[in-house]
């Protein structure tokens, strides 16, 4: 099914904030990480945001992942401030984590043979 103007146009909004978020996060923080906001998927009622984040190094995902959900409320009234003109309801938030860099480095490892199973 199509995405409508209206849910890019969320889903970008919601990606730029979070994006700008994280990377002031990150830059406070005294730890050397990086959290990248890789997709936004708003449902077509505009009433939940799947976020996806890739997080680098990977030690540091399931760190960053629970304090994500622990402060997922606060994330939300973060939204609510950025997006209150925007859209009457504030999408509720869902965070996972995307791994398909990890997929595609895996792959590049293979192809130079650097893998478990060098390429023949």
């Amino acid at each position: 099914m199509n995405e409508s103007n209206r849910q890019r146009k969320v889903s970008q909004i919601i990606q730029e904030d979070f994006a700008e978020l994280f990377r002031k996060q990150s830059s406070e923080s005294n730890q050397n990480f990086l959290v990248t906001v890789s997709d936004v998927k708003v449902t077509a009622d505009l009433s939940i945001a799947k976020i996806y984040l890739s997080i680098f190094p990977q030690e540091f995902r399931k760190p960053i992942m629970k304090e994500i959900e622990e402060n997922k409320s606060q994330y939300r009234n973060f939204l609510g401030q950025k997006m209150a003109k925007q859209v009457r309801i504030i999408p509720e938030l869902q965070f996972y984590l995307d791994t398909t860099l990890d997929d595609v480095e895996k792959i590049e490892k293979e192809l130079r043979g650097e893998g478990d199973n060098p390429v023949l």
